[in-house]
């Protein structure tokens, strides 16, 4: 039966539905913006960097279409509390009461009495003593008292508690959102209880607008989920409900509580009422017999009073007490099915889960059961439920008295459901859906765990894009980031456990042993149509990455350490399926090589602790016969630790270069320049410098040889080309300058003969796009988005016709140490000194260090031996992280070049213990000084210090190598020398100034 639209019998004011479309603006319109943290800090450390905090926040507002999360920041004293309040307005204050003193009470209502419409909780982990000290404190100014569980939604949890608190009285009355009541008086019960709740909200928010959203119109339904409102006491719960008792969506209730409000934040037993709970559910039902009650308890009898009232009933001793919660407010409080009845038998006679099954069954329901419910308002109530606020109060409007024709009715309901979901978007990290991902598609997560440090990475840079469309102001430049699929880690948890696999992994067996093991376990079943899935959405090859947790941490990054594949796009899908399955297990695996657990030593972290998420990505390039890659490669630091002439360090810096991000990240030679100053190339200033010091190789997929077998080596099917190549391919347009030997001039632009410059020139002096200008946006939004610096990789195309995508491909925080300098480093005399860096990497003081590691060298120096030095430093290095010592590394070139022949090809697992580590320019063996790898994202995390140290220049710095060889040595090989002070060195470095120092 297909019926024509009834326009004549809709209101005229359908046509303002549309508008109304926006007013979820006016919702959630009161914010936490800034929380200020008082407590010490390394609390504040545990409370800020603990788990999935960050992510989950990021995640929520990126879903809610807000433009800024909120920014934390700590204090612990009075003085350092109102310097912040001086300049910024602070919406909630988390009062975290350490061990040994109550000062954080103090600053809180030191705060409270100058701003009292602030909110302000306490978080603590409760002991006896801090339990103790509490019952002593006057906690009158606190909305909430809060008990860290561990759990890292409890700041989130925290925040929307509040929030839905400073909202719920307008958007109740303008909007008709939900209030579900919560009543309880157990601190450590809620804190646990919370975040569960919010959870489940959320989820189900997500699961509701999984049909018909636009962007608008998701956020309008995420906005108005229920809120979660806390009352404590029957008196607080009761006044609640019969202020918002139309609004109520559900009650859930502890079964003993205090009556009246009591003065302590944990009532004791004489303070509460046995039958609070019950009395409380008895009076609601008596004003609404449909509104759902729960009754939660761990009295096992309350069970029985619970069920003989009608209640529905949950043990708070159960294990699956949260499970069981869940079920029941899908159940009852509206979040699942609409059911269609039989007026008169009550029986179902339709079940619709989505708006698209009410849409697609409408018309097929019998005119009594449509009659029954829509002069009941029951649709319009399931929709409101749903959050689907503007076709709810619409069809509220629609009333049977109004119009008194079902068929009518059907169309109208129709009709506003078509119109409601013709603005359906995708979520912007959403949960997989075959029938949805497709080429539009661009960010998608399989599993219910974790997205691993680049994951999250990846989910927050695409969040900075969307929030900023000035990334997008220039019409000839698309800025993005490359469609994503991520494994989350509960998939790596189930692929070690159904596989037996943690006992080859956590032995001391060869890689290649532990890589054979992984390679012959099974991957789940369930994700075969969902790579084909993916494949057919990229076309293009894949990148399969690691994204562990602690990859890319604000304070111990992994990158770098762990495996990255890359596989070519293969017509035959199962041929491509088989490569996807073993790049995937190779990056499990490399959680357990050697270099892995090396690392894991020098951070003092527990091996099987460690989970990976995997990333799987399109690879931005374009393919060039049996090769493929980009036309550049980037990594931009918002710091520049080398700034040259006019530069500034807070200028930032990027490394750019042809072909695959592997070769910046493996210490090749790259373009080096200031977004800010992208006419001042150091490495195009003269003929020779060019000539000498640009890109000669570049790095290519090959999209040939399919058959080889994974390796160890994620970089088996990686080739290194030369430059001339990419001029056969035709990839260098824009990018390239031509030398032209007969003029000894090197021109701008492709030219025949001659040997071609990877300069850039094109887009970077010549304006083909508008590279320097996306680079500055990206450092600016990028570092005041994580408010701290950033290292942010990046690949771009470029078209013939002027056009170009530029994909930020990861962001990592740099981080630096607030070790505080005493003295000026410059002021230290060369006689105090064993070494002196005029351009070092680093801030701080170590006085723990005796020993120095120093490659031997003299005007002779050949690199041809660096890899045997580099096995030697290696294994010297074991026996420093099994004494639990640091040392001060020597020697020639670049240290971490996979070119042995600018320095010692050592990786950082190599070198992990030393404290201090020096790069020695000589007569003859001058390498410039590298910069930009994942190499220094570990230097400057671990606040490992860098120097450089140039001996042919009078300001070059100094080096006392006649002391080091007077020295006995400890151990010494053919080609390196460990000797020991009987004292420990005093290492100082100034990083704003690049002056470091060893002292003597």
């Amino acid at each position: 039966m297909k019926l024509q639209p009834m326009e004549t019998k809709i209101p005229q004011e359908w046509n303002k539905f549309y508008l109304k479309d926006v007013t979820f603006i006016n919702l959630m319109r009161r914010r936490i913006y800034n929380v200020l943290i008082v407590a010490n800090p390394y609390d504040a450390f545990m409370l800020e960097d603990d788990g999935r905090v960050e992510e989950k926040i990021y995640n929520e507002y990126t879903e809610l279409g807000l433009r800024y999360p909120p920014t934390f920041t700590q204090v612990s004293t009075t003085e350092e509390a109102a310097k912040v309040l001086e300049t910024t307005n602070v919406d909630l204050v988390i009062c975290m009461p350490g061990n040994a003193d109550n000062d954080a009470f103090s600053v809180a209502r030191s705060i409270k009495a100058d701003f009292p419409d602030i909110h302000c909780v306490v978080l603590t982990p409760f002991s006896h003593g801090i339990t103790r000290r509490m019952q002593d404190e006057d906690l009158s100014i606190f909305d909430y008292v809060f008990c860290w569980l561990g759990n890292t939604n409890l700041i989130l949890s925290i925040i929307k508690l509040i929030e839905d608190k400073m909202n719920l009285e307008h958007d109740i009355r303008e909007g008709g959102v939900q209030m579900i009541l919560l009543v309880e008086d157990s601190i450590r019960f809620y804190s646990s209880i919370l975040p569960n709740l919010y959870n489940f909200l959320l989820v189900q928010s997500k699961s509701f607008s999984k049909e018909a959203l636009n962007r608008h119109s998701a956020t309008m339904r995420m906005r108005g989920r229920p809120k979660v409102v806390l009352a404590r006491t029957y008196e607080e719960a009761i006044t609640l409900y019969n202020r918002y008792k139309d609004n109520t969506l559900g009650v859930i209730s502890d079964a003993r509580f205090p009556l009246t409000p009591v003065a302590t934040p944990s009532p004791k037993a004489e303070d509460k009422d046995p039958e609070a709970g019950l009395k409380l559910l008895r009076t609601i039902r008596a004003q609404d017999e449909y509104v759902p009650l729960i009754l939660e308890s761990a009295e096992t009898e309350n069970r029985t009073k619970a069920e003989a009232e009608g209640f529905r009933y949950v043990d708070k001793n159960s294990k699956t007490m949260n499970r069981d919660l869940r079920r029941l407010m899908e159940e009852h409080m509206g979040f699942g099915d609409f059911i269609f009845r039989d007026p008169k038998t009550h029986e179902e006679v339709a079940r619709v889960g989505t708006l698209k099954e009410l849409q697609d069954n409408i018309f097929k329901i019998p005119n009594d059961s449509m009659l029954y419910h829509v002069s009941r308002n029951h649709m319009s109530r399931w929709l409101c439920a749903r959050a689907i606020f503007p076709v709810s109060a619409f069809l509220k409007n629609v009333t049977w008295h109004k119009l008194q024709d079902v068929d009518a009715h059907r169309q109208i309901i129709f009709d506003a459901i078509v119109q409601y979901r013709h603005m359906k978007n995708i979520g912007v990290v959403a949960v997989f859906d075959r029938m949805k991902f497709d080429r539009y598609a661009h960010f998608a997560r399989i599993g219910e765990g974790s997205l691993g440090g680049k994951g999250r990475g990846l989910a927050f840079l695409d969040n900075v894009i969307k929030l900023h469309p000035e990334f997008n102001r220039y019409e000839n430049v698309k800025v993005q980031i490359p469609k994503t699929l991520v494994l989350c880690t509960d998939l790596f948890d189930e692929f070690m456990e159904k596989n037996n696999l943690y006992s080859i992994a956590l032995s001391d067996a060869s890689d290649d042993e532990i890589l054979r093991h992984f390679l012959r376990a099974q991957l789940p079943d369930s994700l075969i149509a969902d790579f084909f899935t993916f494949f057919e959405a990229t076309r293009s090859p894949i990148a399969i990455r690691s994204s562990s947790l602690l990859e890319d941490s604000h304070y111990q990054p992994f990158a770098g350490i762990y495996s990255t594949y890359m596989i070519p796009y293969l017509n035959d899908r199962y041929a491509m399926l088989r490569m996807l399955a073993s790049a995937i297990k190779g990056v499990y695996a490399s959680v357990y090589y050697r270099d892995s657990k090396a690392y894991m030593t020098a951070t003092s972290n527990v091996i099987d602790q460690e989970k990976m998420a995997v990333i799987l990505q399109e690879v931005v390039g374009k393919e060039y016969g049996d090769h493929y890659y980009p036309n550049m490669s980037g990594v931009l630091r918002s710091l520049n630790y080398y700034p040259i002439g006019d530069e500034t360090a807070e200028e930032g810096i990027a490394s750019l270069a042809l072909g695959l991000g592997k070769y910046i990240v493996d210490g090749g030679q790259t373009l080096r320049v200031s977004p800010y100053h992208p006419d001042q190339v150091l490495q195009m200033s003269e003929m020779e410098i060019a000539l000498r010091e640009t890109q000669t190789q570049f790095y290519a997929l090959d999209l040939k040889h399919v058959d080889e077998d994974f390796s160890v080596d994620d970089g088996f099917n990686i080739l290194k080309l030369k430059v001339k190549e990419a001029d056969k391919d035709g990839s260098l347009r824009y990018i390239a300058s031509t030398f032209d030997p007969y003029d000894q001039v090197i021109r701008d632009g492709l030219y025949d003969g001659g040997r071609k410059i990877i300069s850039f020139a094109g887009v970077l002096q010549q304006g083909i796009i508008p590279l320097p200008e996306v680079l500055r946006m990206s450092m600016k939004l990028g570092a005041e988005a994580m408010r701290r610096p950033v290292e942010i990789e990046l690949a771009c195309n470029i078209h013939d016709d002027r056009t170009a995508e530029l994909y930020l491909l990861q962001i990592r925080p740099i981080v630096d140490s607030k070790q505080m300098l005493d003295e000026d480093v410059a002021s230290v005399p060369d006689e105090h000194c064993l070494l002196r860096s005029h351009t070092s990497l680093g801030h701080g003081i170590s006085e723990e260090v005796c020993d120095v590691l120093y490659v031997k060298y003299d005007d002779s120096f050949s690199a041809m031996n660096n890899f045997y030095v580099a096995d030697d430093i290696e294994r010297i290095n074991r026996k420093f992280l099994a004494e639990g010592r640091s040392y001060v590394l020597v020697g020639p070139g670049r240290w971490g070049s996979s070119d042995h022949y600018l320095g010692v090809p050592v990786k950082w697992p190599h070198i992990s213990a030393a404290r201090v580590i020096v790069e020695v320019a000589l007569k003859n063996y001058r390498v410039d000084p590298s910069q930009g790898t994942h190499f220094f994202q570990n230097l400057t995390s671990f606040g490992v210090g860098y120097f450089t140290i140039d001996t042919n220049a009078p300001d070059g710095g100094l080096i006392r190598k006649d002391l080091l060889d007077s020295m006995p040595a400890v151990e010494e090989t053919e080609y390196v020398r460990h000797v020991r002070f009987d004292h420990p060195l005093k290492i100082m470095m100034d990083g704003k100034k690049q002056e470091g120092v060893v002292m003597l």
